[in-house]
């Protein structure tokens, strides 16, 4: 296969149709975090309902991950090849209070936790909240 998108979904057993390699590619095009609501605008021309089949689709298969950065839209974004989203490939993610954008901080793990006796870790959704690198300059 020479078309990274079929390859990307050949990984996770997706079959490369059509409009999920369309999905696929506008998902990996977008540098922050990506709501629903985002790829609806960016790919007007696919049936709503195709995408969020497609993005259920996609996170079910750890294509992608979600995010819940506290803004009341669930965002999402292309995991790594060789990524199965367990625990400790988890990372931080960044949301910029002035742009409202949501970064993957792939490069800052999340510090380990130690749960009492009893307690099973399930998921971890490890937000900061600040001025991304671009506003940060805005701001001086």
């Amino acid at each position: 296969m020479d078309n990274i998108y079929e390859e990307r979904l050949a990984e996770r057993d997706i079959k490369p149709t059509a409009v999920r390699i369309l999905i696929l590619q506008a998902m990996m095009e977008h540098q922050t975090a990506f709501s629903l609501n985002a790829m609806e605008e960016m790919l007007d021309t696919v049936d709503k309902s195709t995408i969020s089949r497609t993005i259920n689709l996609f996170h079910d298969k750890l294509l992608i991950h979600s995010i819940d950065d506290g803004t009341g839209s669930i965002k999402y974004s292309v995991c790594r090849p060789g990524c199965m989203c367990q625990i400790n490939q988890l990372h931080v993610h960044f949301n910029c209070t002035s742009c409202k954008q949501t970064f993957c901080m792939e490069s800052v793990s999340i510090p380990e936790v130690k749960l009492p006796q009893g307690f099973v870790l399930e998921n971890i959704n490890f937000v900061l909240k600040g001025l991304c690198d671009r506003c940060s300059k805005i701001a001086t």
